[in-house]
């Protein structure tokens, strides 16, 4: 613990911030030496970020104009004189905070949707197989969503999945991609390849693709498209997607953003997809009316005239509720200096994770003798090529014979008051963000495993 205090003096953090649950609120039984209103060590953040606390005031105050003007507030807010906005233009505000933690221009972003329907949104506009240019790229063990999204893309374009599908995997042996054999891929089958889809960060593994070097590669070949799932990369290490030229990407808030379960998410489209001549063509898109020209939309006409940028690519009025409860947060992004600098506290809070971790007698490394209870770190070594999320694989692992020790691990955890999430049959992630996450928290988390792993050895 009195490494971690310096460390904590340090790099600044915005805990008070947040609403953190406890020991009470969890309904966990405190442990000896703690009271039920202890806050809990919450590592989960790559899975649900913690509320902060100003949210309420801002959906609260929504709520307010609901019930003070309905209909009318969508012109005329109550508190339009104190700087909130009418909910005609409600997300509007947001981009300028959003641009910069994506690395964008400000007409590159939308805020709209959710993930897989902003995925699928975007496929339909940018997945465009023609001849033997149809298949796509992305990863075997990918989430499940984006799998499904993918496969049925495929077949809305005629297309056979078991055909157009290469999904690429790690050597045997190893946990994680590497990027000369994504590269590879692209290159055995640049003829063929209609679009590389893959994840910004590997949402089992925390492995931090090489986003830049990837689409650069791909570029060389006309007629790739290269777009991104940013869901567990936004918020958590910074991004350049303007510069480095990707065509496109979605995202969820919910995580890193701390926007709220569920939340509305958000989209890059890169500007020489999204400009267009006044009156000229278009890249066709599903569209509706709030992609039109604002100032027509109330005219009812039937012509399409898509605003410039990511923003002619919504198509419905956003949840006003949604809508500030994630520019709430990114307020927060802005106070604490972007996301560079959460970056630099990141990289010492998951690389002193890590210290302690490897420091366990259980710890073993990749490839290492899995013999009793023990577990490794499927997430690279390299900090460069992780964010702040690390992934516990335990041993024994299970079998139809063996339940394996991991659901006992994160249950003893959980009643220390440690909280990752699990990803059966056998890891556990545990991510310290750096926003309100501190380096007395990952003492405590490895203290606590510590406990749990001896618990299991002595069943």
């Amino acid at each position: 613990m009195e490494e971690a205090k310096p460390l904590d003096t340090k790099f600044e953090t915005f805990t008070g911030e947040f609403a953190v649950p406890t020991f009470k609120t969890l309904g966990i039984k405190p442990p000896k030496g703690h009271s039920s209103d202890d806050k809990l060590t919450y590592l989960c953040g790559n899975s649900l970020g913690l509320m902060p606390l100003q949210t309420r005031r801002a959906i609260n105050d929504e709520l307010d104009a609901w019930s003070a003007r309905a209909v009318e507030s969508h012109f005329n807010h109550p508190g339009k004189d104190v700087g909130l906005t009418p909910w005609m233009d409600i997300d509007l505000p947001v981009v300028p905070l959003l641009a910069p933690v994506v690395g964008a221009k400000e007409t590159e972003c939308a805020i709209m949707g959710s993930l897989t329907a902003n995925l699928n949104a975007l496929m339909v506009a940018f997945y465009k197989p023609s001849g033997q240019r149809r298949k796509i790229l992305f990863e075997k063990g990918s989430f499940p969503s984006d799998y499904y999204a993918i496969y049925n893309q495929i077949r809305l374009k005629d297309g056979n999945p078991d055909e157009d599908m290469i999904q690429l995997e790690p050597r045997q042996g190893e946990y994680t991609l590497r990027t000369e054999d994504i590269l590879k891929a692209i290159e055995d089958n640049k003829d063929t390849l209609a679009l590389c889809m893959l994840p910004g960060i590997q949402y089992y593994t925390g492995q931090l693709f090489e986003i830049k070097t990837i689409t650069e590669f791909a570029h060389k070949y006309d007629g790739i498209v290269v777009g991104w799932d940013l869901a567990h990369a936004v918020g958590n290490v910074p991004l350049k997607l303007h510069d480095w030229g990707v065509d496109f990407a979605v995202w969820c808030s919910y995580k890193y953003l701390n926007a709220g379960p569920g939340a509305i998410s958000g989209i890059f489209v890169h500007e020489k997809h999204g400009e267009h001549v006044d009156g000229g063509d278009h890249m066709a898109r599903l569209a509706g009316w709030w992609g039109n020209n604002a100032a027509k939309r109330f005219q009812m006409l039937e012509n399409f005239e898509p605003i410039s940028g990511a923003l002619g690519f919504r198509q419905s009025n956003p949840s006003v509720i949604d809508v500030v409860a994630v520019k709430s947060s990114l307020q927060l992004f802005k106070k604490f200096g972007g996301v560079d600098k959460l970056r630099e506290k990141s990289l010492e809070l998951t690389g002193f994770l890590e210290k302690l971790l490897k420091s366990s007698k259980y710890y073993v490394a990749p490839g290492g003798k899995t013999e009793g209870s023990c577990f490794t770190i499927l997430t690279p070594e390299d900090p460069l090529q992780r964010g702040a999320q690390l992934s516990l694989l335990f041993f024994p692992s299970t079998s139809k014979s063996h339940p394996g020790i991991m659901e006992q691990v994160f249950d003893s955890l959980r009643s220390k008051g440690v909280l990752g999430d699990e990803r059966r049959p056998d890891v556990i992630r545990l991510a310290p963000v750096p926003m309100y996450n501190t380096f007395t928290d990952c003492v405590i988390c490895a203290e606590a495993l510590e406990q749990a792993m001896a618990g299991c050895e002595n069943a």
